[in-house]
């Protein structure tokens, strides 16, 4: 890393305090206040809108210019040429896989797809219509009990062991967790099948019926898994890298990831989408929400438009676009209420002078929800297939967190708004 200086005076009398700038490979340019505690001042910076926690070397995204790099490969080349099992072995070990790694890589993780039989049990213990990200919380973090053998965070073949684990066995969990919910009996993953198609196979197959899964929705949810994969330091991404910090072990630290992810304004974007469009209910309803969008004083908002990140069109959302478009037509689903309503919404949004100026494009959340609508999946399940996706990238980044020699414990600093010290009073006297 490139090092210059910068020198903050804080107008007390005191020297300056130096500071050093540190220049990455691409982004911004930090500046190191690790020193500042010595001085007796610290940042604040609510959200951490403009706090580096940590270096990486795993995503980089320029939201000005609508880019996003996995390991520094565009997710445009990446989601139209690669593998989901292509980009997870990427984003694990740093470069693309040989046909020879690339074959063992993805025997590994298919082979490995069962969970211990004992976790079964697990689900009886949950009601039939809890949330299938309450249930995944819950039986990912339990997996540390059943893999014990690989628990050592600081031996670089257990950490490898584990990501193995989770990588294989996280789409197994979600799937059971849609089976219990719909009463259904489990269904076992199947070697034979690839990472998109087993996980199709353990939703929708039964004791009674096979389930033969369409190529095309094969590669379109095989797509949606590389195009949230990872995407920098997000609030799931520092939940696990913070959990981490502790010295927790990585199935307890993807627990955690997945309750964060779990929030609406986080991974449950997708299902406000579909919320959305139900409260719309008609095409023809949809100038005068439209109104209600660009009302100030309203307080109403357009779900899956716009981001935080990007201030150009969303790159993954221009791939989920076409891919939305190639199931539609694959299924026959054009005509379809909510998916009449969505498309109305993006012609809009794509010609509005309103939303052009304020860069409300539709997002990546606003093209995935239609498309898992589409292929069958129910709205409580969207954010369990979002979890499964980004499994990959939760570990890629508590591995190297974990292998950082300069990582320490997270501990946040706050500016304290409470009272002022005062002495206790016996209840009698207050």
């Amino acid at each position: 890393m490139a090092e210059r200086k910068a020198y903050l005076d804080l107008g007390n009398g005191q020297p300056p305090i130096e500071l050093p700038i540190y220049s990455g490979t691409l982004g911004p340019d930090v500046v190191d206040i690790r020193g500042l505690g010595k001085h007796g001042v610290f940042t604040y910076d609510p959200g951490f809108m403009s706090t580096g926690s940590c270096n990486s070397g795993i995503t980089y995204i320029d939201g000005d210019q609508g880019v996003l790099l996995y390991r520094g490969y565009p997710i445009e080349q990446l989601a139209e040429q690669a593998d989901f099992i292509e980009v997870c072995y990427l984003l694990q070990y740093g470069e693309l896989p040989t046909l020879e790694q690339k074959q063992d890589f993805d025997h590994i993780i298919r082979t490995h797809a069962m969970v211990h039989d004992q976790i079964n049990y697990f689900f009886r213990g949950f009601r039939r219509d809890a949330h299938p990200m309450a249930v995944m919380v819950g039986v990912v973090g339990a997996l540390s009990a059943f893999y014990q053998d690989s628990a050592n965070v600081s031996d670089p073949r257990h950490r490898e062991i584990s990501a193995h684990r989770l990588l294989s066995k996280v789409p197994t969990i979600a799937a059971m967790s849609y089976k219990y919910n719909m009463g259904q009996p489990f269904s076992y993953p199947q070697n034979r099948l690839g990472y998109a198609a087993n996980f199709l196979h353990m939703m929708f197959s039964t004791p009674c019926e096979a389930y033969e899964p369409n190529p095309v929705l094969v590669k379109a949810l095989d797509r949606i898994l590389i195009l949230h994969a990872d995407h920098e330091q997000n609030a799931s991404t520092s939940t696990v890298r913070l959990a981490g910090s502790s010295g927790a072990n990585p199935f307890a630290c993807i627990a955690a990831g997945i309750a964060s992810l779990w929030g609406p304004a986080h991974g449950g974007a997708n299902e406000a989408v579909l919320k959305m469009l139900e409260e719309i209910g008609d095409v023809s309803n949809i100038p005068q929400f439209i109104a209600r969008a660009k009302d100030k004083s309203n307080p109403f908002r357009l779900m899956g438009f716009g981001h935080r990140v990007y201030k150009n069109f969303d790159p993954r959302a221009k791939l989920m676009r076409q891919t939305c478009h190639e199931v539609l037509n694959e299924l026959g689903m054009h005509d379809d209420r909510l998916f009449s309503i969505a498309l109305e919404l993006e012609r809009i949004a794509l010609e509005d002078p309103y939303f052009i100026e304020k860069k409300l494009y539709p997002n990546v959340d606003f093209y995935s929800g239609i498309i898992l609508r589409a292929m069958g999946v129910p709205v409580n399940m969207f954010t369990a297939i979002f979890a499964i996706s980004r499994t990959v990238g939760w570990i890629s980044q508590w591995t190297e967190m974990v292998s950082d020699a300069e990582q320490k414990i997270g501990r946040p600093r706050q500016l304290y708004l409470g009272p002022q010290r005062r002495d206790f009073r016996p209840i009698g006297e207050r």
